[in-house]
């Protein structure tokens, strides 16, 4: 099973149909869905047939339900503490398809008191760096790392976003990942280039960079080697494309220990991530 610690929000995808039309009106259609790295990540895995456990803090309050109702049809194992106000996330798509996003986490900080026994039946446990930038939520999440290691559950870290590792300061991330030892760092090329990964970095066995529509790269212990990946015919929306890719890739990996087999696992989910509105793998105007 893999399980996931983080953020469960709403998505507000904002669809461009046009250029901005600054200070002025912009044509545009509007989606709502669920959305959160860590939550994202959960449910491409169970769309998709697989394993998969979601733990977080969810607001008290009517979307919080609603959240928590999606990711349960979906066939996620949802773990939440309630209490707050669930966050959102708005998702400005452009014409080519490239997202900015415009976050409010809500309480999805605020996660304390996870038991261990959440592990049980666990095979791989993906952390966000959202997760892991302070705060009540930090303090969960390392815990539950310190756990899994001990239960040899394959951990893994996603750099998320460079403005967070920016933020959070680049040589206290690599302290933190050094510290905390997952065996797989996933990331994209800005975020690769923002942490100057030309090699891997002290403490981690495996570093997978995602690239688009170029090659993967993977720094293990053979060295540095680009994977080809199948074109993608016709790109939707980028948004959870990567998470898409985690669900896949690390699934594979803890099933089979096959980096290249569990690229190409992450690769097919991200191919139909890519071609759905929002983080979902339902076709456009299937959303409720």
């Amino acid at each position: 099973m893999l399980c996931t610690i983080g953020d469960l929000i709403e998505d507000v995808v904002v669809w461009q149909g046009e250029a901005t039309h600054h200070a002025s009106d912009t044509s545009s259609r509007i989606e709502r869905t669920r959305g959160g790295s860590a939550a994202n990540v959960a449910y491409f895995a169970a769309a998709s047939g697989l394993s998969a456990r979601f733990i977080g803090q969810v607001g008290a309050d009517r979307l919080g339900d609603q959240l928590i109702e999606s990711m349960r049809e979906a066939g996620v194992d949802v773990i939440a503490r309630r209490g707050g106000r669930t966050g959102s996330v708005v998702v400005l798509v452009q014409p080519d398809g490239e997202r900015t996003m415009f976050p409010d986490r809500g309480c999805s900080p605020d996660l304390t008191e996870v038991n261990g026994s959440v592990l049980d039946g666990v095979t791989a446990l993906h952390v966000p760096m959202y997760s892991l930038t302070g705060g009540l939520l930090t303090d969960t999440a390392t815990r539950l790392i310190a756990e899994a290691h001990e239960r040899n559950i394959l951990v893994s870290i996603d750099a998320s976003s460079v403005s967070v590792l920016e933020d959070f300061g680049i040589s206290a991330f690599l302290a933190l990942i050094s510290r905390l030892r997952p065996r797989v760092l996933l990331c994209n090329d800005d975020e690769a280039r923002t942490l100057g990964i030309d090699a891997l970095p002290q403490g981690v066995p495996t570093v997978i960079v995602k690239r688009g529509s170029r090659p993967i790269i993977v720094f293990d212990s053979t060295g540095r080697r680009e994977i080809h990946l199948a074109p993608v015919d016709h790109v939707v929306d980028t948004t959870g494309a990567g998470d898409a890719f985690a669900a896949g890739f690390l699934s594979a990996l803890a099933s089979t220990g096959d980096v290249d087999r569990a690229v190409h696992a992450g690769h097919a989910i991200a191919i139909r991530a890519l071609s759905s509105p929002g983080a979902t793998l339902e076709p456009m105007g299937n959303q409720e």
